[in-house]
Order: C-alpha cells, then structure tokens, then sequence
C-alpha cells in the first residue's frame, strides 16, 4: 500500500527510452511508420503531405485547400461523411504549417476499414464545391476583420513581416481583399498537385491491428503512382528588417501588444539545446524570471511568455505580453532588465537545476503513449534526423552549466540585435 505521509523519491534522468517508430512501405511504395503500443483498440493514422504555406502559389491558398477538403467529395457530402464516421466512433481532423499539411483519423480498429474507407475518399476524391468555397471565403473574411481589431493579432502579424520581409511565406501577411481574389479552380488545382500519393507519408500509431498494411495497401498501396523522389523544397529568401524598433498605433486601444525576438538557428544547430534552457528561465515556464517580475511583481499583465518557433529553413525567438497601454514603457523596461541581469550575473545553480528538472519532466511526458511518440518521431522526422537528437538533448541539459547561459545571452540576446513591435496606444 502507498505511503501518502512521505513523498515520493526524486529522481533525475540521465537518458530516454523511447520505442522507435518502425519504417515500412506500401506495395507501391508509400512509406509508413509504425508506432505500436498502448492497450486500447484504437489507432491514429496521420496522411502528411508537403502541402503547407511554403508551396502555395498565393497568400491564403494552402490552409483553404485544406480546409475545402472536408466539405464533401464526388461520391459523399460533407454531412454522409460526418454521419458515417459518427456511426463507426471515428472521426478526422486536418491541419496545416507552413511546411506541411495533414489529414488525420482516429478509429477503433475494428472499424478501422470502414471509418479509412471516408478518408480515403477525401485524400482522392474532393469535389472542392462551389457553393462552400463561397461562404468558406465569406465566413472567413469576417473572421479575419474581427481578428485584425485585436493589437495582439496585429503586432504578431507585423512582428513576422519585419522578421521575415513580407514576400516570404512566414512574413507574408494577407490582406482583406486576399479573400475576394481568391479563386476555388486555384484551390483545387494546389489540391492536384500537392494531395499526390507519390508525395504523401503515412504515420500510424496506436495498438496496431494484424490487417493494417491489407487495409492500407487496399486504399492506397494499389494505386500506381510515381516514382517517389526527394522533395525538393523551395528556396526562401529572408529579407529582416534593419530598423530595430516599431510602433503600430490603435489609438482605441485598452492594452498594448509587445513582441520582442530575433531570428535564430533552428534545431539541429549545436546551441539549440543550452539556448532552450535559456529560454526555458526567462520566460519558457510559469516559475520564469519574466513571469515572476512583470506579472507577479509589477502586475503589468496577466501573462508573458518567451518560446521558439523552429521550421525546416530556420528558428525564432519570440516574448510576448499584452499589457496595459498605460505601463507599456515600463513592462518594456523590465523585460530588458531581465535579459541584462542574465548577461551579467550567473544564474544560480538552485534555479537552473528547477528548469532543467522542469525541461526533462516535459520530456517524459512528450513519451506517455503511442501518440506522443509518434508526435516525437515526427519532429524529428521533419528536420531529417533521427533519434540520437533525443540522446543529444539530454546530454545538453544535464552538461548546461551557469556560464553556458550567460554566454548564450551575451551572444544571442543582444538588445541591437532584438526586433521591438509595439502595438496599440503608444504614449
């Protein structure tokens, strides 16, 4: 019987045993990657194709191509589709980045044929109707006018562009009239030619059934399709901003919505690991210095946060905040503050053991269940690495030292080098 007077023993790790996604292929070629484990009878297949911003013609058309394909193909309506896989406990969802897109169902193995049988109708067969093209594009306009009175909304999209220049797909903000230009024949089309099987990766995970590959193999492995090649992804060009503050005035405004990062490296670059925990102290988790300061000290907001966005090409670093118009000067003071006490002072071995304590709990959570190991798979899988990348962290982590962070924050973190949008009243 447990103990509930005493707590449990503290451990630390010192590695990650994680089950590795196991690699197969369809009978033409299709790759696949398994995940087997769990108790449940109840399996994720996620269908990825290289079908997100970075290869769309015009601003708005891979994340509506997307969204088009649920609503109906040649052979079901949206609602058939909606009523079928109800009745089999099954159901999909989509979604889209800027590399990739995906197509995702979740079904009891048991009716696994039946409920892949509706989704594979959507990757094959979408019909791309008129009449929902046309109050997608009205429903999403109005969205998007609503959005675009938020200062939150308006300094992340300015904060992009400046970051990224506004002819790059990460920085290219669209406009209200995006949505009057936009055409359904240039949806479908990108459909055609970017939902192609020679392109697509299928990623199972779950309690795997002894008939999956028959069931995969009857839905697309029968299919001829090419030869599949490697991608080769477009060429990008950054155009950064060399202006280092900015002022988006909403003169209406209650709060102020602050964005300060830079560009930075991305995963697979040697100081991403130690920069994480940099982050991670700053203001990575709710215990951070600037959490503890401008929220819990000052009261200037209600959150304030720093993370990285990482992608194929590149990497971000990014705090944000809302906060009141009236204090936004002195958050932004406070904010500098903070980085400048970690360029100049060690952190105390105390509060970087808690972060990295905090870094490596998250890890083992990132490993509870077929499906968050198939999310860890896929991570690495989009950065063309493999699973010593794990290995790699958890050496950083328990190797990252006080003077690792102060010299991160002197080389990465220099006020010069920081891009400052502020949006809203500005004094």
């Amino acid at each position: 019987m447990l103990d509930r007077t005493h707590a449990p023993a503290f451990n630390t790790i010192d590695s990650l045993k994680i089950e590795h996604a196991q690699s197969d292929q369809l009978e033409n070629g299709i790759p696949v990657y398994c995940v087997n484990g769990g108790t449940q009878e109840l399996v994720r297949i996620d269908f990825i194709f290289p079908a997100g911003t970075c290869f769309q013609p015009k601003t708005l058309v891979s994340s509506f191509a997307l969204q088009m394909l649920e609503n109906g193909t040649i052979n079901y309506t949206e609602e058939e589709i909606a009523e079928n896989l109800d009745f089999f406990g099954s159901y999909y969802s989509t979604r889209t980045d800027h590399e990739h897109s995906y197509i995702t169902l979740f079904s009891l193995n048991k009716h696994l044929k039946n409920s892949l049988h509706y989704v594979t109708d959507i990757i094959k067969n979408a019909s791309f109707p008129e009449k929902e093209f046309k109050l997608l594009m009205t429903n999403s306009k109005q969205d998007f006018i609503i959005e675009s009175k938020k200062v939150s909304v308006l300094g992340r999209r300015r904060f992009f562009e400046l970051l990224y220049g506004n002819t790059n797909p990460f920085g290219k903000i669209a406009k209200e009239n995006d949505f009057d230009e936009l055409k359904r024949e240039e949806l479908y089309q990108f459909y055609k030619e970017n939902y192609n099987l020679a392109n697509c990766t299928i990623l199972v995970a779950g309690k795997l059934p002894n008939n999956l590959f028959e069931i995969l193999n009857e839905n697309f492995g029968n299919e001829n399709i090419k030869k599949i090649n490697q991608l080769n992804w477009p060429e990008l060009k950054i155009q950064s901003t060399a202006q280092r503050e900015h002022r988006v005035e909403k003169p209406d405004a209650i709060q102020n919505s602050i964005r300060i990062g830079r560009l930075i490296f991305n995963q697979q670059h040697p100081d991403y690991f130690k920069f994480n925990i940099l982050n991670t102290i700053l203001g990575g988790y709710f215990g951070s210095r600037l959490m503890s300061n401008i929220r819990e000290d000052k009261g200037y907001t209600y959150g304030i946060g720093s993370g990285l966005v990482m992608n194929n090409y590149t990497g971000l670093f990014m705090i944000g905040t809302e906060v009141g118009s009236d204090v936004s000067d002195l958050a932004l003071k406070e904010i500098y503050h903070e980085i400048e006490i970690l360029q100049q002072e060690k952190v105390p071995l105390e509060e970087l053991q808690i972060v990295k304590n905090y870094i490596c709990g998250n890890l083992l959570r990132s490993i509870d269940g077929p499906f968050a190991v198939a999310d860890n798979f896929l991570s690495i899988w989009k950065m063309e690495a493999d699973y010593s990348f794990f290995d790699h962290k958890i050496k950083a982590i328990l190797d990252c030292t006080p003077d690792d962070i102060q010299q991160l924050a002197q080389q990465y973190l220099q006020k010069n080098d920081l891009i400052e949008v502020v949006t809203g009243k500005i004094q």
